[in-house]
């Protein structure tokens, strides 16, 4: 199976020009580039698609090239957006593009002697343009109708389009033909929004007189079979920053993904054998209930982004949360967890009567109440059910000397902080 039946089996190949063409560039290893925009100091779960998709061309014997968009990430991506984009400054910009640079080197092969992988920023040609140079040499190869036909154009006119946006698919086009000419890349690739901006990059291409060929490729934007917006979780995007997003909540993202998802995302994000996801949608269709694919699919994206020892400590907060084990637990591990679980912080480490502890961090609304709490079962200290009224928290209580769970009922917990 070559690359691009690999990707048509995942549902990966939503739009190419010239298909047979790009079959036989590829028989012959070839460059390829994607680019992102340092929108964020992070890139999030949406990007995962086009960066595996680099990585898929390279494990194949392909050159990728990831392009951060430190200048056109100053002016703005129309695609996909109803209103224009702030725009953010040239020193934000190239810190956010420097962070995304290390992001993307975890994903590619940077060190292999046959096809190493390059991280490319186009500020370094894009900042060097004057405006008389880019008008006459390139901005005079794109007709005004021509890139009014762009979806990423038309669907903004009835709100409004800047000049700056509207120039951005020009400057993506650029990039093309500067890596094109400069790199030898002949393909880029991108999600579906993006196919105006490529199929431009193309045309440039054969505008400025280059003969040979060049391509485009597009994968399809994701959405949830129940409506919901990819890539986040509670309104939150997921990021693959460790502390925007733990590995724990990066592992909870993923397993909760829907059973009428999971084969999609398992061929999607994975590198799974065909086999082995095959074998994993029978499971989901014979036994739902044991989650194997949801499991299989955290599994490989968490140790995929964050590392074998990342996706270890996901599984143990997961276990321990389950069985209640919450003492089993370190502080690094309590922080990830509890990250987003109400919490209250008290000034000293002295021994604090648990009744007190219960009404001032807002677990109990009185004394009498916390009472009626310990005493009834309903409060679990660590994971452990405390039904001492007079029972008092020590250091024996802390984790790490910084943590007590407390958990009243079946679900709400309480972070103590000391």
């Amino acid at each position: 199976m070559n690359i691009l039946e690999d990707l048509e089996y995942r549902g990966l190949l939503f739009q190419v020009t010239d298909r047979k063409g790009l079959e036989e560039a590829l028989s012959k290893p070839i460059a390829l580039y994607c680019g992102f925009d340092p929108t964020a100091d992070s890139l999030h779960v949406g990007n995962l698609l086009p960066i595996i998709i680099l990585k898929r061309f390279q494990e194949a014997g392909h050159i990728p090239v990831a392009l951060v968009g430190g200048g056109t990430g100053l002016i703005g991506d129309p695609s996909g957006r109803s209103s224009e984009r702030a725009l953010n400054s040239e020193e934000i910009v190239r810190e956010w593009s420097d962070k995304i640079k290390k992001q993307l080197s975890r994903f590619l092969d940077f060190d292999t002697k046959e096809n190493p992988a390059r991280v490319e920023n186009n500020f370094e040609w894009l900042g060097k343009l004057s405006m008389i140079e880019f008008l006459r040499d390139v901005g005079k190869h794109f007709p005004v109708n021509y890139m009014l036909t762009k979806e990423s154009v038309t669907q903004r006119m009835e709100y409004g389009i800047s000049f700056t946006e509207f120039s951005y698919m020009i400057l993506q086009a650029y990039d093309f033909l500067n890596l094109y000419e400069k790199a030898g890349v002949r393909l880029q690739i991108g999600g579906s929004d993006q196919w105006g901006n490529i199929t431009a990059g193309l045309e440039l291409i054969r505008r400025t007189g280059h003969e040979a060929p060049a391509f485009g490729l597009t994968v399809p934007l994701i959405t949830t079979s129940d409506g919901k917006k990819f890539g986040k979780s509670e309104g939150n995007a997921i990021w693959l920053d460790p502390e925007k997003t733990t590995p724990y909540e990066f592992y909870q993202y993923w397993i909760n993904t829907n059973d009428q998802d999971v084969i999609r995302f398992l061929k999607y994000f994975t590198f799974l054998s065909r086999e082995t996801i095959d074998e994993l949608a029978r499971e989901v269709a014979s036994a739902p209930e044991k989650r194997l694919a949801q499991k299989a699919l955290a599994e490989e994206m968490t140790k995929l982004v964050h590392g074998e020892s990342a996706l270890k400590q996901a599984v143990k907060i997961t276990e321990a949360l389950f069985s209640g084990r919450i003492a089993d637990l370190t502080g690094e591990e309590i922080r990830q967890g509890f990250k987003n679980v109400p919490s209250h912080t008290f000034d000293t480490k002295e021994e604090l009567g648990l009744v007190e502890a219960l009404v001032e961090a807002g677990v109990s609304p009185s004394k009498r109440q916390a009472r009626e709490d310990i005493a009834n079962g309903a409060i679990y200290i660590n994971g452990e059910r405390i039904q001492d009224t007079a029972y008092m928290l020590s250091g024996k209580d802390r984790i790490d000397d910084q943590f007590i769970v407390v958990r009243r009922g079946k679900k709400k917990y309480t972070l103590l902080k000391f």
